[in-house]
């Protein structure tokens, strides 16, 4: 784990201590995709644990069209038992600019939006749920590049067996690598295949073969 992430480490403790037990606080170590938890407080919110991967960070942090200066304040998830949960999440670069970490902030928003919709059916208005919109810049391209060589990381790709070669491509696309633009392209060339047997390794992880 990098040294600077444990600076972070009492900051998650004043946040969750300041916002209480159903504010969740992580630190990911993104130089490790498959295993980035290093650091949580408050787990019970979410369930994560130490050693686990990242979930949101492709899907609803560097492609949610509000993502700026390394940051994006209050999306959107639910959990598995139903939670509905507010997030915010902001990337962590070292001294020379790359991006080493994130910073996630969960809070349980469930009770606060069942009251609202009590309030709504008490007052006659509707809750709408907003749908962002995906937006991907050329920083966000960065980070996603340094995602895959990461995942990828001192594999030798000219000896990778094809279950080898499936787990890698299934856990990119769980975690949403492949909804950016050129990916599926950039992990072919780096893993030695053509374009089309990442779609066939795909569909295996899928399933689909």
């Amino acid at each position: 784990m990098n040294p600077l992430l444990k600076t972070y480490f009492p900051i998650a403790d004043i946040i969750a201590g300041t916002f209480g037990s159903s504010c969740e606080v992580v630190v990911h170590d993104l130089s490790q995709p498959v295993s980035s938890v290093v650091y949580v407080v408050n787990e019970q919110v979410t369930g994560r644990r130490i050693g686990q991967s990242f979930d949101h960070l492709v899907k609803q942090v560097l492609l949610n069209k509000d993502f700026k200066d390394d940051r994006v304040t209050n999306y959107m998830f639910a959990t598995q038992d139903g939670k509905k949960i507010k997030s915010s999440s902001a990337l962590i670069r070292d001294g020379s600019g790359e991006v080493i970490g994130m910073l996630c902030i969960n809070c349980d928003i469930s009770v606060g939006l069942k009251m609202q919709e009590q309030l709504a059916v008490f007052l006659g208005t509707d809750i709408q749920e907003v749908i962002a919109e995906k937006d991907v810049g050329q920083d966000v391209m960065e980070v996603i590049d340094e995602l895959i060589l990461k995942i990828i990381g001192t594999t030798d790709v000219n000896n990778l067996t094809r279950k080898k070669s499936v787990e890698i491509v299934k856990f990119m696309d769980e975690k949403g690598i492949f909804l950016v633009k050129g990916a599926i392209d950039k992990v072919a060339a780096l893993m030695g295949v053509s374009r089309v047997t990442i779609y066939s390794y795909l569909d295996e992880a899928k399933g689909k073969r």
